[in-house]
């Protein structure tokens, strides 16, 4: 087994994840199978529970697992499907030894971090490694910053790896900030030595250091940092801020990061790593001229990593049409009293996300009657879905109180609702519906044509259904099911007839979207926003 330990230090958000998928990318692409993690100190099971406000957007692996959002970096950038062994938490970890500790398996023993819980997170790190079974190297991303408490007993389990599975199997990558000092003209390397000298108190001695800064990095000041941190010279490495995320691959690649981390791990793979069309990508966006605007309607805005993999997907989409794609975040709290035409006058498409909970609800119900009513081109995504389905039912219908039963279980008209029935014979997280499940398209259909096959599989994250005794009310005035599961016969997908386009799926097509194949969906939504001239 051969791992990669990447660590961070000084502060947090350096973008230790960008890192650990850049990395990845470029192994990967020397013909190496690698495999990713993330090891997260905070002592909730996932972040299942956890506002996007404290962890932003929760990312959804293919079997069903509920992660960091790291994770979506690692599966876009790598471009590689992960699992439920790639997320590990605290909780997941200290969970797992009491529950042991009460069945008696430690057979009267002393329950202690070590070696109880170091070994457990040892076990979750061997399953990660042997999880797709042909994995040449694991990648793991410890979250937090080196002298954080809660992440003492994963950097005390990295320590005791080295030991255990030799030097030339493991490889230390420690990410710190150098701060640039504008009054000055000058950077600062004494934050990194005293975040190395930190990590090397417990134990572990980095074998390279990424040092993150906005400002070009002389060599002078790489071999001062390589002299007080103990490391070579060529083992210091620029992160420098970029335009473009996938920039940070190119430019590890320039300074042999990949050739020092292949040589250490004895690594057999090709001698480069070929990254042609990762710089024609790069050349690409950063010669676009066109631009469009694209409102994205959500309660959560005002942290934008709470919608992170819709973000990404629409740009993904917009370089796949040779345009920028400019993001307006619109509260959907604040557009119950706004007015919307205003507020939309000068976009060419609308997105309303998933979410969970009554608040903002009916900002994101105007914001789905205006597009259905103007022909703006518009894209629903889980509770999109739902909420497009809601607002039919009241405004075309006539339902006048329909709703989910989710915000109002004393509805008489019970469009969405949750309905167990539904459920027997598939497998479920928790109470929701989880990862990856199948969808028939129709014959005919907007989506058959954008993705060019019958057969799909999309990731969920929803407790709530389409209830199908109304499905034929909904047809009669020009509603399309368009894709559906073809085992529960769950609705998975919607389209209006009279509408250029009006395409809500009740999956989450961003988590499979990835930066050189974009998803179908924004695909399509963003080709149409391109031509639409809002009035």
């Amino acid at each position: 087994m051969k791992f990669i330990f990447v660590t961070g230090g000084v502060v947090s958000s350096l973008g230790k994840g960008i890192s650990a998928a850049s990395i990845g990318r470029l192994l990967k692409r020397r013909g190496l199978h690698v495999f990713s993690m993330k090891l997260d100190p905070y002592l909730n099971i996932d972040p299942g529970t956890m506002s996007p406000y404290q962890h932003g957007e929760v990312f959804v692996t293919k079997d069903g697992a509920e992660t960091d959002l790291d994770l979506g970096h690692y599966e876009r950038i790598i471009n590689t499907d992960l699992t439920k062994e790639c997320s590990v938490t605290s909780g997941k970890v200290y969970q797992a030894v009491l529950d042991k500790e009460r069945r008696g398996e430690y057979l009267g023993a002393t329950i202690q971090i070590i070696p109880h819980i170091t070994n457990e997170i040892k076990r979750r790190l061997f399953d990660g490694f042997n999880a797709k079974g042909n994995t040449d190297v694991c990648i793991v991303e410890i979250g937090g910053t080196v002298g954080d408490i809660e992440s003492l007993p994963f950097f005390e389990t990295i320590r005791q790896l080295r030991r255990e599975l030799g030097y030339e199997n493991t490889f230390f990558v420690h990410t710190t900030l150098v701060p640039y000092l504008p009054t000055s003209g000058e950077i600062k390397t004494k934050p990194t030595q005293h975040s190395v000298k930190e990590l090397t108190g417990l134990g572990i001695q980095p074998d390279a250091i990424l040092l993150r800064s906005p400002v070009y990095i002389d060599k002078a000041t790489k071999r001062k940092v390589a002299l007080f941190c103990n490391v070579d010279d060529d083992a210091v490495i620029l992160v420098k801020d970029v335009d473009v995320i996938y920039e940070v691959a190119i430019n590890l690649q320039k300074q042999k990061l990949d050739d020092l981390i292949v040589n250490h791990l004895r690594l057999e793979c090709d001698d480069v790593a070929k990254m042609d069309d990762w710089e024609e990508l790069i050349k690409k966006i950063k010669n676009i001229k066109k631009e469009v605007n694209i409102a994205l309607v959500g309660k959560y805005v005002k942290l934008h990593d709470a919608y992170l993999s819709v973000y990404e997907s629409l740009k993904y989409a917009g370089y796949f049409h040779n345009v920028k794609v400019n993001v307006k975040w619109v509260d959907s709290e604040e557009l119950e009293t706004l007015k919307v035409e205003e507020v939309f006058n000068d976009v060419s498409g609308i997105i309303v996300p998933g979410g969970f909970g009554s608040r903002g609800i009916e900002g994101k119900i105007r914001a789905i009657k205006y597009a259905r009513e103007n022909n703006i081109p518009f894209l629903g995504l889980c509770l999109g879905m739902q909420l497009s389905l809601v607002e039919i039912a009241r405004d075309v219908l006539g339902y006048e109180d329909a709703n989910s039963t989710e915000f109002n279980s004393d509805t008489t008209h019970k469009i969405i609702d949750y309905l167990p029935d539904q459920y027997k014979g598939i497998k479920l997280g928790g109470t929701m519906r989880l990862g990856e499940y199948d969808c028939a398209l129709m014959e005919g259909s907007k989506a058959l044509m954008l993705y060019g096959e019958k057969n799909i599989k999309e990731r969920h994250r929803h407790r709530y259904e389409f209830n199908n005794e109304y499905k034929e009310d909904f047809e009669r005035v020009g509603v399309v099911f368009s894709g559906i599961n073809p085992k529960t016969k769950l609705c998975e997908l919607i389209e209006l007839k009279n509408h250029p386009f009006f395409m809500a799926s009740q999956f989450h097509p961003e988590f499979k979207s990835r930066p050189l194949k974009p998803h179908p969906l924004f695909i399509g939504f963003v080709g149409e926003a391109v031509d639409h001239k809002p009035s």
